[in-house]
């Protein structure tokens, strides 16, 4: 059996390029869904670079199989927020993945096939950056489970943006349907008299979107508190409900869940 059957919605992080924060916007769109009452599963395809359990603080903890397969390590008590990543199989944070293709798909297949999420309303996949064979494998998995389609992160300059137009391609070359697009690390707020400086420029993954006829999500600026956050595992959501990156998060959020019109 393949476990899903049962997730409702099904959405796949990608970037051009490495660096522009496409793990943090995993986490923190799981993290404003969970929120919002929606049972979560946050999926680590990124092999060579699993930073998801150390984003929730979970890096100590291992994989547990039942009858139905492999479960999800939980975030929280209530089990409505489960990560399934390679860092779990790792001997230590210092382990390197040294992997050819054909390893490196092989164990994306299991975890797509083998992690029993228990009906989760929104699986949220964090790839690698670029277009490579995992991204393929990613999608031709799930090619027979109707995902809701891809979210494209950015940052505002123009070589990342770039990037991103080349992503993209990818995805209509691959059939793969575009959700939005989101602009992180946009303009630095300062926390002290609320000035913005546009530190990386700004209104490029925007201008993007317009020029590809994509929904353009929102931006999110460049907050301390949530590098913290991710750094040391808490919610910022929680913890800085008032920090600009948190009301940017909860914008795209709200977006994301107006576009559902099954579920309430």
């Amino acid at each position: 059996m393949n476990h899903l059957s049962s997730v409702k919605h099904v959405i796949v992080i990608l970037s051009g390029k490495g660096g522009v924060g496409k793990s943090t916007m995993a986490v923190q769109i799981a993290l404003g869904l969970h929120a919002a009452g929606k049972k979560i599963g946050i999926l680590d395809v990124d092999l060579c670079g699993p930073s998801i359990p150390k984003m929730f603080n979970l890096e100590s903890r291992d994989i547990h199989q039942c009858n139905e397969g492999w479960l999800p390590v939980y975030v929280d008590k209530d089990q409505r927020i489960g990560v399934m990543s390679i860092g779990f199989l790792l001997g230590s944070a210092d382990d390197a993945v040294v992997w050819r293709g054909p390893k490196k798909n092989a164990m994306i297949k299991q975890f797509l096939s083998d992690v029993y999420w228990q009906d989760v309303d929104y699986l949220i996949i964090d790839t690698p950056p670029g277009t490579s064979d995992e991204h393929i494998t990613v999608m031709e998995s799930l090619r027979g489970y109707n995902p809701d389609g891809a979210i494209l992160v950015t940052t505002p300059q123009a070589v990342a943006v770039g990037d991103v137009r080349r992503e993209l391609t990818f995805c209509r070359k691959t059939g793969i349907p575009v959700v939005g697009l989101v602009e992180n690390m946009s303009g630095y707020v300062c926390p002290h008299c609320a000035e913005c400086t546009n530190i990386f420029s700004k209104g490029g993954g925007q201008a993007l979107a317009e020029q590809t006829d994509i929904s353009f999500l929102g931006s999110i600026p460049i907050d301390s508190n949530l590098t913290l956050s991710l750094d040391t595992g808490v919610n910022i959501l929680e913890a800085n409900p008032r920090s600009p990156a948190v009301r940017a998060i909860n914008h795209i959020v709200k977006k994301l869940i107006a576009l559902d019109k099954d579920l309430p």
